[in-house]
């Protein structure tokens, strides 16, 4: 670069001293040429010498840079070449091991292959005592169906069905002796804890039931509830979805209809106009929103009532007007709020007696209905309908399980679940408690003794004590003491599976041998 920079400088110096010299040869006399000849003689030499000094010192500086680049080159040159030597050194040492390796697997392949024909070998020798060992069966076989006279099948039959009537025997009898044990211990702690519970508490022994008939102050009332052409009966069954059964009968309007909330906000409606005179179709409107109010209320209150008067705290809201609402619910003529204050109440005394949480054990038992509360809409059993309820609104997952175990919906894996059960068919079983229709009672009698002598050996059957017992008579010849346990678990099987009935049932299985003898 410098090189061209001093010949672009010497030729712009020869440019001026001529263009200099012919001005001066132009204007000026010989004697200024003269002069500014040699001064442009001076400017090219000097220009000429700068150039040259630029040149020298372009030459010395291009070859100090080619020097070092040279130098620098020769060190990249040693590192990647020591580089090269280790990485050559590493791939030589991993060549080696892998051959080693090599080596190793070709030894074991070896190994392997040996073990392998072995292992032929004495498979082809178990393969041929197998089939002179099932060619020895088949022979033993053979003969000893030539000398028993019986088949294999036959013979496997008798077999099993000999073995399985002693494994039943030996099951009833360890069965027997486990319960034996059991009940010396457990019948007269279980009686003492449910009589303490009975005792102490001290419950109606009548439930209340809900009223369907409003009594009228004269038989000329039933006209003005009908009103002009039906207007005033069609308005109060409108608003209130319940039928009205206006007939002989003196002195009294029937309420007809499923829901015993609807049922009780027509009964309310009923009264307050029959009280105030005043029915017409405006009227009954207003009478029937009011009335509904005082229900919601009454269901609030009831509920609240209820968590108070056991203690129970912290249950949401919505849970407390189902359990409200359980105040016009009955079951088998049993009103179902007073059922499940009256199994709070008892769990409640067992659990103190057992040392189970008390709290606890009122809050499973006053909801263990709560299904009860739903409408036929939601489908499903009311334990499981009530157990969604409760662990939706936040209920722990014992007191859900206890709720939805109380029916055996779910197996009981705790005591909570069983001291429900257990208050559930005291509070049931009472008597007084529940009503059944007559059909049904007889009904539930025939089922009992077609189950019981649906099995073999059972000679009679008797049901007793209003249903609560079946007593089945076996032959002493048939059904032996052990059997006997056998089959009344499995008759008590038979019954939960096809039956449905409030409490329990015991089945007694009586088992006799008499000896006669004639004098003659």
């Amino acid at each position: 670069m410098k090189i061209e920079i001093a010949i672009v400088l010497i030729l712009v110096a020869g440019g001026l001293g001529f263009f200099i010299g012919n001005l001066l040869r132009k204007r000026l006399s010989d004697t200024l040429v003269s002069k500014a000849e040699e001064l442009a003689s001076k400017i090219v030499d000097d220009a000429k010498r700068e150039a040259e000094t630029i040149t020298k010192e372009a030459d010395l500086k291009a070859k100090d840079e080619v020097y070092q680049a040279k130098a620098e080159a020769e060190r990249d040159a040693k590192e990647k070449r020591k580089d090269l030597q280790a990485l050559e050194k590493r791939l030589q040492q991993k060549e080696e091991n892998l051959d080693k390796k090599m080596n190793l697997f070709d030894q074991r392949d070896a190994d392997l292959t040996k073990k392998d024909q072995t292992l032929m070998n004495r498979e082809q020798a178990l393969v041929q005592k197998e089939e002179r060992l099932d060619g020895l069966i088949a022979e033993q076989r053979e003969k000893l169906e030539s000398i028993s006279g019986l088949s294999s099948a036959e013979a496997k039959k008798i077999l099993m069905d000999a073995m399985e009537s002693e494994a039943k025997l030996d099951a009833a009898k360890r069965i027997k002796v486990i319960e034996e044990d059991a009940r010396e211990t457990a019948d007269k702690k279980s009686k003492e804890i449910i009589a303490l519970a009975i005792q102490r508490y001290a419950g109606e022994y009548v439930a209340e039931r809900s009223v369907s008939v409003v009594a009228l102050p004269s038989d000329e009332m039933k006209g003005r509830i009908i009103g002009r052409e039906g207007r005033n009966i069609r308005a109060l069954e409108a608003a209130t979805g319940i039928d009205l059964i206006i007939d002989d009968t003196p002195e009294a309007v029937i309420l007809s209809g499923f829901n015993p909330v609807r049922r009780e906000v027509a009964k309310i409606a009923l009264e307050k106009l029959i009280t105030d005179g005043r029915i017409h179709p405006g009227r009954i409107e207003e009478v029937v929103a009011k009335a509904e109010e005082e229900v919601e209320q009454t269901i609030k209150e009831a509920g609240d009532q209820a968590a108070f008067d056991l203690g129970v705290h912290g249950i949401h809201p919505e849970i407390l007007k189902l359990i409200g609402r359980l105040k016009y619910r009955t079951s088998y003529s049993q009103n179902v709020y007073q059922h499940s204050l009256e199994v709070a109440f008892l769990c409640g005394i067992m659990a103190s007696e057992l040392g189970v949480n008390v709290k606890q054990a009122k809050r499973a038992g006053l909801l263990h209905d709560l299904g009860k509360a739903v409408d036929h809409e939601v489908e499903g059993s009311h334990a499981v309908i009530g157990a969604e309820l409760a662990r939706k609104y936040g209920e722990s997952p014992k007191i859900v399980h206890a709720i939805m175990a109380h029916h055996e919906d779910e197996k009981p894996n705790s005591v909570l679940a069983v001291l429900v059960q257990a208050a559930d068919a005291l509070s049931g079983a009472r008597p007084g408690a529940r009503r059944e229709m007559m059909e049904t009672y007889v009904k539930r009698l025939d089922d009992l003794e077609r189950i019981a002598t649906s099995f073999t050996g059972v000679n009679n059957s008797f049901a007793i004590q209003a249903g609560r017992e079946i007593r089945v008579m076996v032959s002493s010849d048939e059904v032996t003491d052990e059997r006997a346990v056998v089959l009344a678990k499995d008759i008590a099987k038979k019954i939960e599976a096809e039956m449905t009935y409030p409490g329990q049932i015991k089945v007694n299985v009586i088992r006799e041998t008499r000896a006669i003898e004639y004098a003659r």
